[in-house]
């Protein structure tokens, strides 16, 4: 959500002209994340968040990200709701860029969670899984095994610049993820990058989920493998298996996992590990120099993936069934 577009004040009174959200008292970009442009924007009448979206995501996808805030927020789900404007769509353009509004969701993300914190998130994301189950369109994940071939090959021949040996180990990684990635577990809706700065607290409640911009179908237990890599790990990357007992227990509660979901749980994490390795290490080699975050280290996940490899079971990971 890093700010790469800049908007021309007359382009965003025009845009503007199209809601019926009263008039504009300041704007000021948003300086998180990688993807898109973001800007919350204050009017006379509410908050908004005004996303610009940039490259990488793909324009085709917009309907269905979209349409699934919408969904989600009928089912009673705490997130973003897209901004109709007079003539009732959803989607327009800006500064040369597909642009929407959004609600603006009150909370804070927090820096360090804690196991009650997971414990919320768990349940949080299987009431997502739950409400998004009867969403009529689908998206495949274009981040999964195919698209960390594709990854791997942006940056073939450069990993090691990053780690010693790293371009050695990520082909070993696919080999195997291609050999035994699960094919045949419950699927629907996810969000696909449930990270800390992804969920807003108020106090010590969660308040709502945002940013479905990567959202798909795909397994509902890689969606947990996921949080478990963005939630349960400390600092010094070591897994804390408090976290994640409390974020597995606190998913069950709300929707059981099967025991074929369970038994994956360690190789879908180690998936779910070499997939931000590979699109951190894009980013850090190739990422735009003028943005307002600096990329984030993909050293990070190559750590948390080689505890992974050495996972044998669920109960590494704090799951009891």
């Amino acid at each position: 959500m890093a700010v790469y577009t800049e908007i021309p004040d007359d382009a965003l009174a025009d845009f503007m002209s199209r809601y019926d959200i009263g008039t504009l008292s300041s704007i000021k970009g948003i300086a998180e994340g990688v993807e898109n442009s973001n800007f919350l924007l204050h009017t006379t009448t509410s908050p908004y968040i005004l996303t610009l979206y940039e490259k990488r995501t793909a324009e085709s996808d917009l309907p269905f990200f979209l349409g699934l805030m919408e969904h989600l927020a009928a089912r009673g789900l705490a997130c973003p709701v897209p901004v109709h404007a007079r003539d009732g769509t959803l989607l327009h353009r800006l500064a040369g860029r597909p642009a929407a509004l959004v609600t603006f969701l009150e909370g804070m993300d927090v820096k360090r969670p804690t196991a009650a914190h997971c414990a919320q998130v768990g349940s949080a994301l299987a009431a997502m899984h739950e409400a998004g189950s009867d969403f009529s369109m689908t998206r495949p994940n274009a981040l999964s095994v195919a698209g960390w071939h594709t990854l791997a090959d942006t940056v073939a021949g450069r990993a090691d610049r990053v780690s010693e040996g790293l371009g050695a180990l990520i082909a070993d990684e696919l080999a195997l993820m291609a050999a035994h990635w699960p094919n045949d577990l419950p699927t629907g809706v996810i969000h696909a990058d449930l990270f800390p700065d992804n969920v807003f607290f108020i106090g010590a409640e969660l308040s709502g989920l945002i940013d479905f911009y990567f959202a798909c179908t795909d397994a509902y237990a890689y969606d947990i493998a996921i949080c478990l890599n963005a939630w349960c790990f400390e600092a010094d990357d070591s897994f804390n298996v408090t976290k994640g007992r409390a974020l597995l227990s606190g998913y069950n509660k709300v929707r059981s996992l099967d025991d074929a979901e369970a038994d994956a749980l360690p190789l879908l994490a180690r998936g779910a590990a070499l997939r931000f390795l590979l699109t951190r290490l894009v980013d850090w080699l190739d990422g735009p120099q003028d943005a307002l975050v600096k990329p984030k280290d993909p050293r990070e996940y190559l750590k948390r993936l080689r505890f992974h490899q050495h996972a044998v079971g669920a109960a590494d990971y704090g799951y009891g069934g």
